[in-house]
């Protein structure tokens, strides 16, 4: 099937081109006849045939390096503490319900900031927020292992995934600025990156503690270094901030398929910025998001320590984890690629879902025996994230509603996944077991399965404001 067609941002401004030969006027899925009346103007689709000016390219290149650094960056603070929970928690006289806190913190950041991307990205452009976000990350993950108490150790754990947040709604948005016409295949490129970001910390923070002396505070301090490097590729391309993506590929905001061309009939989907929160797609997008990041929390936070309490060794229950978070390399990698291809994304939503239930079932009745079987399938399942993220930018004509559209399913979504991961803490300490918080994560699974699906239907939200 073929590709359904992307947004190009209409509020940037394009690269200034010489003027080109004169070129046949073709449109996507033409064979070479003539352009028809619908179709974009003849200059603005010999623009995007053009190669890129040198410096252009260059950008592209940093902006590819950025936005992998920044995705490795924006997990490694949340698993490596999930890996070490139990001994941060010892170590500050965490409680059960104390710890489930902790591990809600990410989302209520996630929320609270996230929403405030779309704001300092108009204020300062995309680029420069991604880059303090970095900035931020670098100084939390640093100042962390040097809390004396929890309310510290939250504190520095804020500052931290406050720069993941507002990383984490202008990814798509840089994306679909910088490379409109290859928005499946980077936001699979950045998915798998984020992936592997997550899965390493996983699987290393343990072994990196005990070859550090077995203090906690250094193994989980040494993962600033990795966000350090992540600032320094965006440093070049803040003086492009006000700038457009290169080979003047925006200036119409047409839709355009993976292979950079306007579809025939497409106009310019200029005009202002969608009320998404009219929209029920926007709503069945933002629910659907909420609980794919509640099993995802409650997974990075707490898989380990269900491990642990089954009898499996702790550096085990980490590389479990990893096991869950590296499944997520190549298929992020694939699935918005499938997606993209797709007219409705409803049958990838149910695969996933169906993987995720298998998972806790095996988790419930057999933790230990099955452990490598079902931190696979949980591993299946949490690839819901880069399928949100890919119907994201599906979801929307516009630039600008792609950037409305990320800040409110990420920030609803997040606000729906906070009492998860501490209601999982609750029920825990209060039950003696982990029969009840395994099914309240399994039973989340048939809603995320149904909004999902209402997600994925073939519209956009410009059609429901």
């Amino acid at each position: 099937m073929p590709d359904e067609p992307k947004t190009l941002d209409p509020t940037a401004r394009p690269a200034a081109i010489p003027a080109p030969a004169p070129a046949p006027e073709t449109t996507a899925g033409s064979t070479g006849g003539p352009a028809s009346a619908g179709d974009a103007p003849a200059a603005e689709q010999a623009g995007r045939a053009r190669p890129a000016p040198a410096a252009r390219r260059w950008t592209l290149g940093l902006v590819t390096v950025g936005l992998v650094l920044a995705a490795l960056n924006l997990r490694p603070a949340i698993t490596s503490l999930g890996a070490l929970l139990e001994e941060v928690s010892a170590n500050l006289h965490m409680s059960g319900t104390v710890a489930g806190v902790l591990t809600s913190v990410p989302p209520l950041c996630f929320a609270v900031f996230g929403i405030t991307a779309p704001r300092l990205a108009r204020r300062f452009g995309p680029a420069a927020v991604v880059c303090a976000g970095m900035a931020a990350i670098f100084a939390g993950l640093a100042l962390r292992p040097l809390a004396t108490g929890t309310a510290a150790f939250l504190a520095a754990s804020a500052l931290a995934l406050m720069g993941i947040a507002v990383s984490n709604v202008l990814m798509p948005v840089i994306v679909k600025r910088y490379f409109p016409d290859r928005v499946g295949s980077m936001t699979g490129l950045y998915s798998m990156a984020l992936a592997l970001g997550t899965s390493v910390a996983a699987a290393a923070t343990v072994p990196m503690t005990d070859a550090l002396g077995g203090d906690w505070r250094l193994g989980l301090g040494v993962w600033a270094a990795l966000a350090a490097l992540a600032v320094l590729p965006w440093l070049p391309v803040l003086r492009d901030r006000d700038r457009g993506p290169a080979g003047g590929g925006n200036g119409g905001g047409a839709r355009t398929g993976e292979s950079g061309t306007v579809p025939r009939g497409a106009t310019p989907a200029a005009g202002p910025a969608p009320r998404v929160t009219r929209s029920r797609t926007a709503w069945a997008l933002g629910c659907f998001f909420g609980l794919q990041a509640t099993g995802a929390y409650i997974t990075m936070g707490w898989m380990p320590q269900i491990f642990r309490d089954a009898g499996v060794p702790a550096s085990t229950a980490g590389v479990l984890l990893a096991v869950t978070m590296v499944m997520g390399v190549p298929l992020a990698f694939v699935i918005p690629r499938l997606a993209t291809r797709m007219r409705t994304q409803g049958p990838i939503v149910v695969a996933l879902a169906t993987c995720g239930l298998a998972g806790y079932t095996g988790l419930l009745l057999a933790p230990a025996a099955g452990a490598w079987l079902w931190a696979l399938l949980l591993g299946v399942s949490n690839c819901s994230f880069p399928l949100a993220l890919t119907m994201i930018g599906l979801r929307s004509r516009t630039g600008a509603g792609v950037v409305r559209l990320s800040a409110f399913a990420q920030s609803v979504g997040y606000l729906i996944s906070i009492p998860g991961p501490l209601l999982v803490g609750v029920l825990y300490q209060h039950s003696g077991g982990w029969g009840l918080p395994i099914a309240l994560m399994g039973g989340l699974m048939v809603p995320q399965m149904l909004v999902g699906i209402l997600a994925g239907r073939d519209r956009t939200v410009e059609d429901e404001c």
